[in-house]
């Protein structure tokens, strides 16, 4: 068995990780931004970003799991799991420490997802993108491979691909904000004009007309009644 071969696993579980993160967004981003989404999409369409979720903390472990076991540069529980601990490359392994965490408190917000508001969990589901920043900085920092021009153009080909997706979400929903308010202020005017509407055309009811004041019998009148 070559002695680096959990280096080598290390180094390439840590690009495919990267890789599936990359997918997971761009797929999140363009689901939730409506480019992919129609009607009778098939669920497993719907379900594959959950699906490339569950696969990235798959990554996760392989890469933690590599670089314990590998005897090239030691590993231990601090160096995995407290940043700035690491005597190789701190800086760069503090980067990948941090974006451990975060990714740790995306999966978790999803895994409770039905549990908490959901403007709480939105919230914490966007800090997927600062963990694909410091996952990204922690690659190119830290890794070996970067350095081959193939990885710089599959690297700057998939980050671009992201920053279009997460433009495009960002401007989709201020657009979408802009059309609700005009929506909501369409809807008042449209109350209003009926309640207007409504209001010129009721009748106010006839008043009742007074009764005629007979005058009262006098004394002859009513003894010829009684003659009679």
């Amino acid at each position: 068995m070559n002695p680096k071969m959990w280096w080598f696993a290390s180094r390439a579980s840590g690009m495919v990780l990267w890789l599936v993160l990359a997918a997971t967004l761009c797929w999140g981003l363009a689901v939730s931004s409506r480019l992919v989404r129609r009607r009778g999409m098939p669920a497993w369409m719907l379900d594959l970003h959950k699906h490339l979720a569950t696969l990235a903390i798959v990554f996760t472990g392989v890469h933690l799991l590599s670089l314990w076991a590998d005897n090239f540069v030691h590993f231990g529980f601090g160096e995995l799991f407290i940043p700035m601990a690491s005597g190789w490359k701190r800086g760069p392994v503090a980067w990948g420490v941090v974006a451990f965490y975060l990714l740790v408190v995306v999966e978790g917000s999803s895994l409770v997802m039905r549990r908490i508001p959901r403007q709480l969990w939105h919230a914490v589901h966007m800090l997927s993108l600062p963990m694909f920043v410091t996952g990204t900085v922690h690659g190119i920092m830290s890794g070996t491979d970067w350095r081959l021009a193939a990885t710089k153009w599959t690297a700057i080909v998939v980050a671009s691909a992201v920053v279009w997706l997460a433009t495009f979400r960002v401007f989709k929903d201020e657009a979408s904000t802009v059309t609700d308010d005009r929506l909501t202020a369409a809807r008042a005017a449209r109350t209003a004009q009926r309640s207007a509407t409504l209001g010129s055309l009721r009748v106010a009811p006839a008043a009742s007309a007074p009764m005629p004041a007979w005058p009262a019998p006098s004394l002859s009148d009513q003894a010829s009644d009684r003659a009679r």
